[in-house]
């Protein structure tokens, strides 16, 4: 059933994806042909597992081998034709083709496809920009590409849900689900003899006070009369007023005051979960290291204050979340590099970094490398953006990233210009 399923995509979805990719052509095209082939491998591969028991890590690495050399080589085939008109084409399968990786993911690989999917999002949707107006084949082609990634999640979430499902292997029989909960109890009935008696004492009140107001002018036969010595003006012992207000020597019992309690920081990690490296709420560490990475391998830094993270190899891409004051150096990325909600922090790149994306962040010092001058720099509600470029003598120029824009409106519509602020 699990290769049937899967074979099912290939004749559905991708065939839809390499038909859409044929049409378009060039580097599409060529670029479908590898991820077929990635496929077919995959597909190779679940039939060696269905047929088999489990082999042990350098087997399995063996056995993993095919597919992962088509990733590689559809990852590569994007670098190499950065050039290409149709560059946004070749990054959105790219960015999302290390989900052929579920493979390897326990216990939970079905999200991971998911992830990989949303990773490739950005493109998709530039893809789609570019050629919503020009040509429905290409906003064909991106459905076509997220309904492979989409059916592969459904595929791996009902025949192997919490990882690889080998040959042999028996999934354990669950428990039945617990009956569900008896209705609740019904409210108590009112106190119906309670209220007769409260209506009739009311109706009797409302009676006497028509009694007292039908009397006329005899109504005031019951007041006191004033005599001199309750006058204020006759009585002068009246005129000092009313004690001062003394407060008891015993106070009531108060509830104690109690200080805010402070929520304690959460303990440091540094883990890997299938494909990410998770390195949060770490404080004043700068020994910081990811090694050994491979190049579907995502780094996500949360909550870091005062560390420093060293990427050692080529890995996709960085991610830096709620990070203040930190700093992270890496050699190559196949994407990009991501700071949301930062402040403070620093990068350097020693190889290749394709884009640097800032979000809601203060304070962003970026040292590019020779390789990285053609990086583009995506900015949006951030200020305080450097960008230092080497000079060539082991010194840096720094350049400003502008947040101050002019717009001006015109018969075609908005034209926007950065200006350059120097208050």
């Amino acid at each position: 059933m699990s290769v049937a399923g899967y074979n099912d995509i290939i004749q559905g979805a991708l065939a839809s994806y390499l038909k859409l990719s044929g049409q378009i052509g060039g580097d599409v095209a060529s670029h479908a042909n590898l991820v077929s082939q990635a496929f077919q491998a995959q597909l190779q591969y679940l039939t060696n597992a269905a047929q088999s028991k489990e082999p042990n890590q350098m087997q399995n690495i063996e056995l993993l081998k095919p597919t992962s050399t088509h990733i590689q080589a559809i990852q590569e085939y994007r670098e190499k034709h950065r050039d290409s008109p149709h560059f946004f084409h070749l990054s959105a399968v790219s960015e999302s083709i290390a989900a052929l990786g579920w493979v390897t993911v326990s216990p939970a690989p079905s999200p991971y496809i998911k992830e990989m999917n949303d990773a490739s999002q950005f493109y998709s949707n530039r893809v789609l920009k570019e050629w919503r107006e020009k040509d429905k084949t290409h906003v064909e082609w991106v459905k076509a590409w997220g309904q492979v990634l989409t059916e592969l999640q459904q595929f791996v979430k009902q025949h192997h849900t919490t990882g690889l499902v080998w040959g042999g292997g028996k999934a354990s029989s669950a428990a039945p689900p617990p009956p569900p909960p008896g209705l609740p109890p019904p409210p108590p009935a009112l106190p119906t003899g309670d209220i007769a008696p409260s209506l009739d004492s009311s109706a009797q009140d409302r009676s006497a006070l028509f009694a007292e107001i039908n009397k006329g002018e005899s109504i005031t036969a019951s007041l006191k009369r004033v005599t001199p010595d309750m006058q204020t003006h006759k009585n002068t012992a009246l005129r000092a007023g009313p004690a001062p207000f003394k407060a008891p020597s015993q106070s009531l019992t108060t509830r104690p005051v109690t200080a805010p309690v402070s929520v304690p920081d959460k303990p440091p990690t540094f883990t890997k979960e299938g494909k990410k490296w998770m390195v949060e709420y770490q404080k004043g560490n700068h020994s910081l290291v990811v090694e050994n990475a491979e190049m579907n391998n995502v780094v996500y830094m949360f909550k870091c204050q005062d560390s420093t993270l060293t990427v050692k190899g080529k890995i996709n891409s960085v991610v830096l979340d709620s990070c203040k004051k930190a700093s992270i150096v890496f050699d190559n990325l196949v994407s990009s590099i991501e700071f949301v909600n930062c402040q403070s922090v620093q990068m350097q790149v020693l190889g290749k970094v394709p884009t640097i994306t800032i979000d809601k962040t203060d304070g962003c010092q970026m040292y590019l490398s020779p390789e990285s001058l053609d990086v583009e720099i995506v900015s949006s509600k951030s200020s305080e953006m450097n960008v230092m470029v080497p000079k060539g003598n082991g010194d840096y120029a720094e350049f400003p990233v502008p947040e101050q824009f002019k717009t001006t409106v015109s018969q075609k519509g908005l034209q926007t210009i950065a200006v350059e602020n120097k208050g």
